[in-house]
């Protein structure tokens, strides 16, 4: 594909995902356990819903998938790994372990419950998410060998998901809370959830961006982008903040979502092979899109009751995945 076709399809892909998001975005404020409303209805109670239960969950699930896509677009660049996803460096163990570790606190004293309490379910998931990439830096002593990275996060990841395992065994009355934190939910999303995620959005995808020549590089080669005269331990430990504050804040609003992160950034190479500076443009509006469009799913599927939205997320990341490589067997066998 020429320079300029590729320019022209981004562009494209670009406006085609941000009308898509405002199509979305219109549904999501009509669709809900009551039923399909107008999201221009004048009824003081519809409006009341509308605008304080709809509009906050809508825009936050697209957030939520921005903000995930946005660290699966990183984190594929970073590690040179198109399967690498948002919690390959045991951000979700940590957010689980961080979690678990709340509500166990809960039954535990009084002194332990009020400090729990002020905490609060969000900054334990976020606390324990940071907490966990912490540790795998530490194990892998920096941030220089991309392998070693990947491993510590793996041994993270599980130590981490077994002390959650632990915790949820030794008070099974957690175990729906625990259920709930695990599948995924945006029904709880709030105002101050969009601000929050809004911010780390702007910030993280700044950050991403003044980084991106150097993901450039690095598709060539470590060697490569060294003979460049890149800093490559300075620029990798900056995207790994940013992978880490925008998975934090989205799985602290909306616990853990599959398949977002890893899905979208496919999604968009698919469509149009970019450079990163487009592709960390492109992939937040395609995992905006793919969550808030699961989130309208679980709500209609079986109203009034509603399915949790990673459940929906995962058979559309895990379809997608499969038929991409029954694809893809299929050129090989051909000699495509």
């Amino acid at each position: 594909m020429s320079p300029v076709l590729r320019r022209q399809r981004s562009r494209q892909l670009l406006l085609v995902l941000l009308l898509l998001s405002a199509l979305l975005l219109l549904l999501g404020l009509s669709t809900g356990s009551t039923g399909f409303s107008p999201w221009f209805s004048q009824d003081e109670t519809m409006r009341k819903i509308l605008w304080e239960i709809r509009a906050p969950r809508s825009i936050g699930a697209w957030l939520a998938g921005a903000l995930l896509a946005l660290a699966g677009a990183i984190a594929q660049g970073l590690f040179r790994n198109p399967l690498a996803d948002p919690y390959l460096l045991g951000c979700s163990a940590g957010a689980s372990l961080g979690v678990a570790a709340l509500l166990f606190a809960l039954g535990f004293s009084p002194a332990a419950t009020a400090m729990a309490l002020r905490l609060g379910m969000t900054g334990a998931a976020f606390a324990g998410a940071v907490l966990a990439v912490l540790l795998t830096l530490l194990l892998a002593r920096g941030v220089e060998q991309s392998l070693r990275l990947l491993l510590a996060g793996v041994i993270v990841g599980v130590v981490l998901g077994s002390a959650s395992s632990l915790l949820t065994l030794a008070n099974p009355d957690m175990l729906r809370a625990m259920q709930a934190f695990m599948l995924g939910s945006t029904g709880f999303l709030g105002w101050n959830a969009v601000a929050i995620m809004a911010v780390v959005l702007l910030a993280t995808l700044a950050l991403a961006l003044a980084c991106s020549k150097t993901l450039d590089a690095l598709t060539l080669g470590e060697a490569t982008a060294r003979s460049l005269g890149l800093r490559l331990a300075l620029v990798r430990l900056l995207l790994i903040a940013s992978l880490t504050l925008a998975t934090g804040a989205a799985v602290a609003q909306c616990g853990l979502i599959a398949f977002v992160g890893l899905v979208a950034p496919h999604l968009v190479r698919s469509w149009a092979p970019t450079a990163h500076g487009q592709l960390l443009l492109a992939a937040p509006l395609a995992g905006g899109t793919l969550l808030l469009a699961s989130d309208i799913l679980a709500r209609w599927l079986i109203a009034p009751q509603e399915l949790p939205v990673g459940v929906i997320t995962a058979l559309l990341g895990g379809s997608y995945l499969l038929w991409l490589m029954r694809k893809r067997s299929q050129g090989q066998g051909m000699g495509l």
